[in-house]
């Protein structure tokens, strides 16, 4: 343990060094979100062979402007590469590896073993990291993927502290150990699900899916075609593969003593104010509990209402305390709760106190709305002027992505993040 300058002990960290906290981002919008409110590392996916297919995903000219952005903060981004190929796949991958191998990633995340054989050939001195779909459940696997130069394994959702613990004192020290701890569960076993493949005909394992665990169900028994049996909780139906989400945010003590190296945020398809909102809290977290375990716990209402106030559903904390139960489900709705709406990030500053934004969400002259700093700090401001790029002045900005000059009673800094409470339209 170390001691605080106060003289009170630390939380043991059973790592090496700090742990890492790591981010996602499905643009190059939401990368300068996740380093600018407190990422040490971002995971991105480029125009092929990653796992969703629906995010924005990067270009090659997005992806090496993203890694200059977070290279010039001390910041690491890492690349997914982890479909399950087929045959056709694994020509394409030692081209699009030659292409990365330009751009300068910090790291690959892989789960297939002939895409990663082809990565070792092709950038025998780039880092890999082996992702969750290789369901890693066992300090075994952890082992064989050492042997074979992977310098990270992500594990699999569905181990315990314990299991997590007897890992770490299990495998190498060199070898990292990355955790999911916030964000949505697959209702398949580390995301091998074939609901979405068999349904719709897209692959979850080749980047696809659909989310058929949050569509509602119901049984039909073969002899009675037709007849829709009552199995539902409410009348809204049963949605019986609906997950609530990750959050460990109430137990940031426990994954520093498990040993864990990157503390790992699920969501490439989420927005820049949900980045915002949770890297933010968690990042003020992890430092608060190095610090001391009182100051931590002495701000948990903080971390709670923070996270409280991004698109979520209810929350579990998984597998990590035991095999989880039917409260870990969401049986009467698939939807979201949605507390805070992203009205934009700030971009550059204008002439007369003003500020450039590309609108997400509605707002109006005279409404209060929010400032997200990245320091922790919510400062509410007035809206008191919005133009469109002619300087034509108006009361609203309807229309997403509109290109705005807009001046509030506070003038944020850029890349502050705006919101405002209420539900989305």
């Amino acid at each position: 343990m170390r001691e605080t300058e106060a003289g009170k002990q630390t939380i043991p960290y059973a790592g090496r060094g700090k742990p890492e906290l790591l981010a996602p981002a499905g643009s190059l919008e939401v990368l300068r979100t996740a380093v600018r409110y407190g990422a040490d590392a971002v995971y991105v996916g480029g125009e092929a062979f990653g796992l969703r297919a629906k995010a924005k995903n990067f270009s090659p000219e997005e992806m090496a402007e993203g890694i200059r952005f977070a290279h010039a903060r001390g910041k690491k981004v890492y690349v997914t590469a982890n479909i399950l190929a087929h045959n056709e796949d694994l020509p394409l991958a030692r081209q699009y590896f030659e292409e990365l191998g330009k751009i300068g990633p910090d790291a690959l995340i892989i789960s297939d073993p002939g895409i990663f054989s082809i990565a070792k050939e092709t950038l025998p001195d780039m880092e890999i990291h082996i992702s969750t779909q290789a369901n890693n459940t066992n300090y075994g696997t952890y082992r064989f993927w050492h042997g074979l130069g992977a310098k990270r394994v992500v594990s699999a959702r569905e181990l315990s502290l314990q299991e997590l613990s007897e890992i770490r004192q299990s495998i190498p020290k060199e070898l990292e150990m990355e955790t999911f701890i916030h964000g949505a569960m697959c209702i398949s076993y580390s995301g091998r699900c074939l609901l979405s493949n068999f349904f719709t005909g897209r692959d979850a394992n080749r980047g696809a899916c659909t989310h058929p665990c949050r569509w509602n169900y119901a049984v039909m028994e073969e002899s009675r075609p037709g007849e829709y049996l009552p199995v539902y909780e409410t009348e809204r139906g049963t949605f019986l593969f609906n997950s609530r989400d990750l959050c460990m945010i109430g137990h940031i003590p426990e994954l520093l003593k498990t040993g864990i190296d990157s503390f790992k945020i699920e969501g490439r398809m989420k927005t820049a104010l949900y980045v915002a909102a949770v890297v933010r809290t968690y990042r003020r977290a992890i430092d608060d509990c190095l610090k001391s375990e009182a100051l931590y716990k002495s701000r948990m209402e903080w971390y709670k209402e923070e996270i409280g106030k991004c698109t979520t559903r209810p929350f579990t904390t998984g597998f990590f305390f035991g095999k989880p139960g039917s409260d870990t489900q969401i049986y009467d709705s698939s939807t979201y709760r949605q507390e805070y709406i992203y009205l934009g990030t700030a971009g550059e500053a204008l002439p007369g106190g003003r500020f450039f934004l590309e609108q997400k969400n509605k707002f109006s002259v005279g409404e209060t709305v929010e400032i997200m700093k990245p320091s922790g700090e919510n400062v509410s401001a007035v809206v008191e002027g919005i133009s469109d790029s002619e300087g034509r002045e108006q009361e609203s900005a309807p229309h997403a992505r509109q290109s705005l000059s807009v001046k509030l009673s506070e003038r944020p800094e850029r890349y502050d993040i705006l919101r405002k409470k209420g539900v989305s339209a």
